[in-house]
């Protein structure tokens, strides 16, 4: 259980990669790019080869060989262990059924915006709001894609998921602004 919660969300993404198949650190990056996981989890090149070896050094992964390709350099490719695999599981499972708060920044941003006039608040509002409106549109034609080509729901779930949360976001970001506007909220 420590392992599981000693965890990584990049840490997570690779052991998930690894349940799938055995691979390289490369090979993860560019499946996690080519699926846009990165608009769940910040990854980069660097980064993942990092959280692999931190894996491997807890044991939760095993180089399984290394091979090159050419003038490439050497790929080392790894499997889950049965370690990882139950920190994996665990992880999944604790997240699943436990709210955590995560301390994501627009809420903080949110509770110190009193320090701005109100209708720079508005018009900053406006900006995240068209922000949000363009990566809704984004995940609806993601949607759309994957639905084309017959991928079954479960493995896009989550682009339902931060579809709704967006929506909820921007309903209530509409909201404040028309207090704001109206001089329902004083500020």
């Amino acid at each position: 259980m420590a392992r599981a919660t000693a965890l990584t969300s990049l840490g997570v993404a690779a052991l998930s990669l690894l349940v799938e198949e055995p691979m390289h650190p490369y090979e993860m990056y560019q499946l996690l790019i080519a699926r846009h996981e990165d608009r769940l989890v910040k990854v980069r090149p660097g980064t993942l080869y990092h959280a692999v070896g931190r894996l491997e050094e807890q044991g939760l992964v095993a180089a399984t060989g290394t091979d090159r390709g050419g003038n490439r350099p050497e790929r080392t490719t790894y499997t889950i262990s049965a370690a990882g695999r139950e920190a994996f599981t665990t992880w999944l499972q604790d997240m699943l059924a436990t709210p955590v708060n995560e301390y994501p920044s627009f809420p903080l941003a949110i509770s110190e915006a009193y320090n701005l006039p109100a209708d720079l608040v508005v018009e900053l509002l406006d900006r995240r709001l068209q922000s949000l409106h363009e990566q809704i549109a984004f995940l609806l034609s993601g949607e759309e894609l994957l639905k084309t080509k017959g991928v079954d729901r479960k493995y896009w779930v989550d682009v339902l998921y931060q579809q709704s949360m967006m929506q909820a976001e921007i309903a209530w970001i509409d909201g404040l602004q028309d207090q704001l506007r109206s001089g329902e909220l004083p500020w």
